[in-house]
């Protein structure tokens, strides 16, 4: 990945996955008694996960080390359990086993289009008032209704190739006031972009987005480096917006069939509350505010 290959580090995305967690997880945690005195390498030592999980402390070394690709599914399954890993890192550690195991691809590979069709600009008008968007799997925002734009404050002014919910989170201070738990926010979208660099580490569409936000957040550098993978499909945001005030909505992420790594992002309120009124209200506002087209043509 883009800032690994920077600074020329070695290994593979597995390895730095594995070294990240293995710092992450205590002795204590991991069912082992410590002695008294200073421990000089934080979270479990290499034969320890080593031993834990039932390999060879040199099998393990050259795992981490990038030296050995082809760890089976049951050593995986060892090691996210002596990781303490979720689910969502469990699986992601099973694809980063397959990718190490895979062959080089022998032409760089592609980015996905970023093109959406009528059809879905057509649902996202019949979604109004609710907000709703389409982002790519780099979080590209790519159409939008105009409630949709508006939570996303001042992102209509920037130009549509520079778009993008993760650069706006970080690199906007503005992102910092509009949500309650920004750092909810940010650690979801890390988890997106990290998710992908495990598995399509080259992708044209993600190094320089990553590069981008490694050297200008310092808060992007500091989660890019945990490897935590898990990100939001649902749940609940509470917005502060210029236009309507405060208002809570909860949402729900789809993925888009036949438009590879697009989502469509809906948020919604019981009718009859004051957030679905002031859901109503910013959709007004967006309207009678010129917001451009739902869908930008991206170069």
């Amino acid at each position: 990945m883009a800032r690994e290959q920077r600074n020329g580090s070695d290994g593979t995305e597995l390895g730095r996955f594995l070294r990240a967690h293995r710092t992450r997880v205590t002795p204590e945690q991991a069912g082992l008694k410590v002695g008294p005195g200073l421990r000089r390498t934080p979270g479990l030592r290499r034969e320890e996960l080593a031993t834990l999980a039932g390999v060879s402390i040199d099998y393990y070394t050259r795992l981490e080390r990038g030296k050995e690709s082809h760890p089976s599914p049951s050593v995986v399954d060892a090691l996210a359990r002596v990781l303490l890993l979720d689910k969502h890192a469990h699986d992601h550690l099973r694809d980063l086993a397959v990718c190490a195991a895979r062959p080089a691809a022998s032409a760089p590979p592609t980015a996905p289009t970023s093109s959406v069709g009528p059809g879905i600009t057509l649902l996202l008008e019949s979604l109004r008032p609710n907000p709703a968007v389409v982002v790519s799997r780099t979080m590209d925002l790519l159409a939008w209704n105009p409630g949709g734009l508006r939570l996303f404050v001042g992102m209509e002014q920037w130009p549509a190739e520079k778009r993008n919910v993760a650069r706006w989170v970080f690199l906007n201070p503005g992102a910092r006031t509009v949500f309650d738990h920004w750092d909810e926010q940010i650690r979801a979208c890390v988890g997106r972009l990290r998710a992908l660099a495990g598995t399509d580490p080259d992708a044209p569409d993600l190094v320089g987005l990553v590069d981008e936000l490694l050297t200008e957040s310092p808060e992007f550098v500091q989660l890019w480096d945990r490897y935590d993978v898990r990100a939001h499909t649902h749940g609940s945001k509470t917005f502060h917006l210029p236009d309507v005030g405060t208002l809570t909505l909860d949402y729900q992420s789809m993925q888009l069939e036949g438009a590879p790594g697009h989502r469509l992002v809906a948020h919604y309120a019981t009718p009859g509350t004051p957030d679905h009124d002031k859901m109503v209200l910013l959709d007004m506002v967006a309207t009678g505010s010129n917001v451009e087209p739902a869908e930008e043509k991206r170069n």
